[in-house]
């Protein structure tokens, strides 16, 4: 743009001087005319001059006639004289015009000249910009060609990782079952959660399960906040519950049975068997589902199906007036307080649907279909 302004000005100033120059032609050509003119003029005055006087000695008596045309010519000499000083005025005008036009066409060619060193930089700048450009366009091919390699490298670690996973997923089963039976800690491999431990029993009630809840005359206590029941809490040689994100997780992948082993105080032993354990994500509160009971005791655990898990700092039963996490100082699945509560402290507040009060209690999953097979 800067290049374009200077052009057109260099391109202005060329006129003006054109222009000055024609004008100083038609004045030096006036001027030469005027002394010609002057000159033929004198040569007329010489001449009449010359005749005049021979008239005056041929014939005096046309002296007067002669004094006339003298007069005459003296007058007309002197507006010759006159136009004579008026064009060496113009003239010297025009002398002024052109020193002027002059100076004018001195500045124009220092303006051109800065111009053209202004035009040399900006091409030094450009052609600095095209080579870095040029730069630029190698590094960033340099750069894809590293970015290629690198997502190749990627892709395959990915392949890798997909083949170990896949490898440590045979090796690390999402349930029990694999395990035959091996009683004991073994470790899963669940989605969403990854590899954890969990306590497989295969005497209680036949191989596959894991173990859910165990109550053992422990020391563990069981009045936990949400955070703890969620992440799950104890030791597998004592008391423990393994979390409710973790029974949830196990239980989405396919239909499993909840088996429930009961010790009572009076010496007796019970079981409870529902056919399709699960519970929901931490969205839905991890509510309670069970399916078809079967046992050697009353359902005491229909009462809390559909419900959602209640600790002291979660308070999700139907009663209004208190918490039944906080009454029975433990967390469960409570609807109105009143039916088998397993996590509660041992005493009268431990017991099954019936007032049946319980020593020990073991709360186990397993795979429905899979041991169908």
């Amino acid at each position: 743009m800067k290049l374009e302004k200077s052009k057109s000005e260099i391109i202005r100033h060329e006129n003006d001087i054109q222009l000055c120059r024609s004008e100083i032609n038609k004045l030096n050509r006036t001027s030469e005319n005027i002394k010609e003119e002057q000159k033929n003029i004198e040569l007329k005055f010489k001449e009449s001059e010359t005749k005049l006087i021979d008239k005056v000695k041929d014939k005096s008596t046309n002296l007067e006639n002669c004094q006339v045309q003298l007069k005459s010519l003296n007058s007309r000499l002197i507006e010759k004289d006159e136009n004579i000083k008026r064009l060496s005025e113009n003239n010297k005008s025009s002398n002024e015009h052109q020193k002027t036009l002059e100076s004018q066409l001195e500045k124009s060619k220092s303006i051109l000249i800065k111009h053209e060193n202004d035009i040399q930089l900006c091409r030094s700048e450009i052609n600095k910009l095209n080579t870095t450009s040029e730069n630029i366009r190698e590094e960033q091919k340099k750069i894809q060609l590293t970015l290629k390699e690198s997502e190749t490298k990627l892709i395959d670690k990915v392949k890798q990782n997909q083949l170990c996973q896949s490898a440590l997923h045979k090796l690390s089963p999402t349930t029990c079952p694999p395990f035959g039976n091996y009683s004991g800690v073994h470790q899963l491999n669940v989605s969403g959660i990854g590899l954890f431990n969990v306590l497989c029993d295969s005497q209680l009630a036949g191989p596959g399960w894991i173990v859910i809840q165990q109550r053992v005359r422990g020391n563990e206590s069981f009045n936990r906040d949400w955070a703890t029941y969620r992440k799950g809490f104890g030791s597998f040689e004592s008391d423990f519950f393994l979390g409710l994100e973790k029974i949830h997780r196990i239980t989405s992948l396919q239909r499993f049975e909840l088996y429930i082993h009961l010790d009572a105080m009076h010496g007796s032993t019970y079981n409870a068997r529902y056919d399709d354990f699960k519970i929901s994500n931490e969205e839905n509160g991890y509510a309670l589902s069970l399916g078809k009971f079967d046992g050697t005791i009353k359902d005491g655990m229909r009462d809390n199906e559909n419900m959602k898990f209640s600790t002291f700092d979660h308070n999700n039963d139907k009663r209004d007036y208190y918490n039944c996490a906080v009454l029975y100082e433990s967390g469960w699945w409570y609807n109105y307080c009143f039916s088998s509560y397993l996590n509660a402290p041992y005493g009268p507040k431990l017991f099954w649907y019936g007032y049946i009060y319980l020593k020990e209690i073991k709360m186990l999953i397993r795979p429905k279909e899979e041991m169908k097979k």
